[in-house]
């Protein structure tokens, strides 16, 4: 602390008991005590707000994908128009999925009600 080692304090409380006496000396160190304790809160509470200010900046860093519903749509009518036709049904994935929708043909009596039904499932 300081480079101060114990004789060195030993001397200052001396020189202190002398100039300021014995009856106001607990008072000072009390309030010298209780301004350390202050100046120590504000220190923290400093460091507090930059390591906040630095996170929050660090968030705000981050590029995080935006995407619109409109990019959404446009992306699954894409996929839906990639997708293979088979027999009236869209089907997509693997080539055993499509096998497997081409063995089991289904009548298809509305296409509305067949692209519903598959909006459901």
């Amino acid at each position: 602390m300081f480079g101060l080692g114990m004789p060195e304090i030993l001397l200052i409380l001396a020189i202190a008991l002398i100039v300021i006496g014995p009856q106001k000396l607990p008072d000072l160190a009390k309030t010298l005590g209780r301004a350390m304790g202050e100046f120590k809160k504000a220190a923290q509470e400093f460091k507090r707000s930059i390591d906040v200010e630095t996170t929050v900046k660090d968030i705000k860093d981050i590029n995080l994908p935006k995407t619109d519903l409109k990019d959404i749509l446009k992306e699954a009518n894409t996929k839906k128009e990639s997708a293979s036709s088979v027999d009236g049904q869209t089907v997509s994935g693997t080539p055993e999925a499509k096998e497997d929708a081409a063995s089991t043909e289904k009548p298809s009596g509305n296409a509305n009600a067949d692209i519903t039904d598959n909006l459901k499932s």
